[in-house]
């Protein structure tokens, strides 16, 4: 059974590996993506407003949007307010399914960035391509299929070097480099195995829901003729942000979302303080009916169903910043482990194979010389 098993992981290696190796680098990088973004576009992305300085209301900085770029409609907002980052918004060309981003001064309402699209910033086209590959839906479902590839090199591997702490700290330095690599392979992947888990389990989660939504929600689409917002536009968006802050206790919206689809509402995601430091920063919501701004539902995190705050978690689980610098430094380095153990990995094959083929070798040989 564990020769079987050890087959199947080197197999199952060989097959991902490139895929594999791609992902575990963007993933690696974008770990740092805000610190990477804020030293590339400084001047996009810091605002270094006063200590004093409020926010300006939704309504006028959604105006001030669409007044400059008056073929596009606002789909979503990302709202900062800690006198440092700018706000994202993130809007529609009209009669198109083209989305773009443009950051805007919320203390201000200057507009910081001509629009680009969602994948032109240089961690955005790294994100594009750990996400999809650069193949679209196409990337996306051999990310799934990694994924679980990935899950079960990690399961296997621990199933396989299951008495691993016989010899886990030992590197026999003085060994052929064929024992050596098994020793820091079997190490590395002990290690990296729990985060590679959770890698697996939360991008193969993303994955496969992105591919439903795709084939079920989107299947049939047309382009949208969209020209106009497709909520009331005498609502004051500013007000019920204010309101959605009654609705929830100690509810801070991070982000909006405008109606981009028909039958779609007003929705406020938001933080809340929570002993769970895996909570996200839209775990909760807040929705408003989109002609009336009546209220409609909301979800508080700290309500929520067990399997509703697991999803959740999902998020910092996989960036890996639920404790600050040290969990995204370790999320980072453990994250390239699959090149290490690629690299251990493709040389054990090897010379595996090599040692079985010139093994095969002699034994015909003396089998032809005792024939002889």
């Amino acid at each position: 059974m564990r020769k079987t098993l050890h087959k199947w992981h080197a197999y199952s290696a060989l097959i991902a590996l490139i895929p594999l190796l791609l992902i575990s680098l963007t993933g690696s990088i974008l770990v740092f993506k805000s610190e990477i973004d804020s030293l590339l576009m400084p001047e996009k992305l810091q605002v270094n407003a006063a200590n004093t300085a409020e926010r300006l209301p939704l309504d006028t900085l959604i105006r001030s949007v669409k007044s400059a770029h008056p073929n596009f409609e606002v789909g979503t907002w990302e709202l900062f307010d800690d006198k440092q980052r700018s706000d994202a918004a993130y809007i529609i060309q009209h009669k198109s399914n083209d989305w773009f981003k443009v950051y805007v001064n919320q203390y201000t309402g200057d507009p910081l960035s001509t629009p680009v699209g969602l994948h032109s910033d240089f961690t955005d086209w790294l994100l594009d391509l750990h996400f999809t590959l650069l193949l679209h839906d196409a990337g996306i479902a051999v990310g799934f299929v990694v994924s679980c590839i990935l899950l079960f090199l990690a399961g296997s591997g621990l199933i396989i070097y299951r008495k691993f702490w016989h010899r886990f700290f030992t590197l026999r330095w003085q060994s052929a480099k064929r024992i050596l690599f098994s020793d820091m392979h079997k190490m590395l992947g002990i290690i990296a195995s729990p985060i590679l888990l959770i890698l697996a389990i939360t991008g193969g989660y993303w994955n496969i829901t992105e591919l439903i939504h795709e084939f079920t929600d989107h299947a049939h689409d047309d382009i949208p003729s969209q020209v106009a917002p497709r909520y009331n536009e005498q609502l004051s968006i500013q007000r019920l942000h204010d309101k959605a802050k009654t609705r929830i206790n100690d509810f801070t919206p991070t982000y909006l979302v405008l109606p981009y689809e028909d039958g779609m509402q007003i929705t406020f995601f938001g933080d809340v303080p929570t002993n769970n430091p895996l909570n996200s920063e839209y775990a909760s919501t807040v929705t408003f009916d989109s002609q009336t701004g009546e209220w409609v539902h909301q979800q508080d995190v700290r309500n929520n169903t067990t399997s509703a705050v697991i999803i959740d978690s999902f998020r910092k689980l996989h960036f890996g910043d639920f404790a600050g610098l040290l969990s995204k430094v370790v999320w980072s380095i453990l994250g390239l482990s699959p090149l290490l153990l690629g690299f251990t990995g493709g040389y054990l094959f090897y010379k595996t194979r090599k040692m079985k083929t010139q093994s095969k070798r002699n034994r015909q040989q003396r089998q032809s010389q005792k024939q002889s």
